[in-house]
């Protein structure tokens, strides 16, 4: 779906966001937004789990978690296949020191669309993120036209319901970076979900577009809009120097989003994440017009979204299940 310059306008008018999702500030100057209905506060910035695997040192990750916390950035991403489980080992260890686990909400993905593995994946990331219970469990890579029915027929979501009786997690969700058509088809189950993630990005606005065909979707159903590749993945469009990295925040923060997940991989990224959060103020409906004029030659083919048309950026894990060759 391509927005025509009506459209744009139209989607513009429902800014700014602040108002429309009841920001609060917390004490750290981190505005905070709710997670759809679940009655939860999350930071508007969430710290991304994949990046957190990057140090060799794991004294880094450590120094990065606290301090994320500590300034308030209080959403915490992960998933059972990042790094093959270091990445919730690892922020698992940050987040049993001090309290620290107390403080955030905790997110993880589970893989497997079948209950057994999806019981073990949940006792896996358990014990991985040393933690008794995860605050919002999510399928990972609905990126498949059949996800949908392997989830219902397989047993996956009869996992995430027992899990969820057990205490094991607090709310459930998705995820997804190809089409929003089969985002469309996950959130149609008829099943109480309770948070999406989903590309949002400058150039999602005029491609394949989860702003456009999810988010006003979600916000019907009350399900809380989780954003992922706020710079389309690979940086590549900072890189050609289309964009800058302020007006990527400030455009996926303009957006009706709960949280954004963002991958901080050091002091120096989370410094400047903090510093845009904390002076963010959402994009006019001219400053809106303004970008997506500007970046309309570029933005319609997808050629900075790859992850939406190719199997590139699908996992090693979810293209094994589907038959696809690794």
């Amino acid at each position: 779906m391509t927005p025509s310059r009506r459209g744009f306008l139209s989607g513009a008018a429902a800014l700014p966001l602040a108002e429309a999702l009841q920001s609060q500030t917390s004490a750290s100057g981190i505005p905070t937004r709710p997670l759809g209905k679940t009655g939860v506060q999350v930071s508007m910035i969430g710290l991304g789990g994949h990046h957190q695997a990057r140090p060799k040192e794991e004294s880094e990750t450590f120094r990065l978690v606290h301090a994320a916390i500590d300034n308030g950035i209080t959403f915490m991403d992960n998933a059972w296949d990042y790094h093959d489980g270091r990445a919730e080992e690892v922020m698992g260890k940050a987040l049993a020191m001090d309290g620290y686990r107390k403080k955030v909400f905790l997110m993880t993905k589970v893989c497997d669309r079948d209950y057994a593995g999806a019981m073990k994946h949940l006792e896996d990331s358990l014990r991985r993120l040393r933690t008794d219970v995860i605050d919002l469990w999510q399928f990972h890579e609905c990126n498949y036209y059949n996800d949908p029915q392997l989830i219902q027929e397989n047993g996956g979501l009869k996992a995430a319901l027992e899990a969820k009786k057990q205490g094991k997690v607090r709310f459930l969700g998705f995820t997804g970076h190809k089409h929003p058509r089969i985002h469309r088809k996950m959130l149609a189950i008829n099943f109480p979900w309770d948070a999406c993630q989903m590309p949002n990005n400058v150039m999602d606005y005029q491609f394949e577009s989860f702003r456009h065909e999810m988010m006003p979707e979600c916000a019907k159903a009350g399900v809380g809009v989780i954003g992922m590749k706020g710079c389309c993945g690979d940086a590549r469009l900072l890189k050609d120097g289309l964009v800058t990295v302020e007006e990527c925040y400030r455009y996926f923060l303009s957006q009706p989003i709960s949280t954004q997940v963002c991958g901080l991989a050091n002091m120096e990224d989370l410094n400047r994440a903090l510093a845009m959060a904390r002076s963010f103020k959402p994009m006019s409906a001219a400053e809106l017009q303004a970008l997506s004029a500007r970046l309309r030659s570029v933005a319609g083919d997808g050629r900075y979204e790859h992850f939406k048309t190719t199997q590139r950026y699908d996992s090693g894990h979810h293209r094994t299940q589907h038959g696809f060759p690794v």
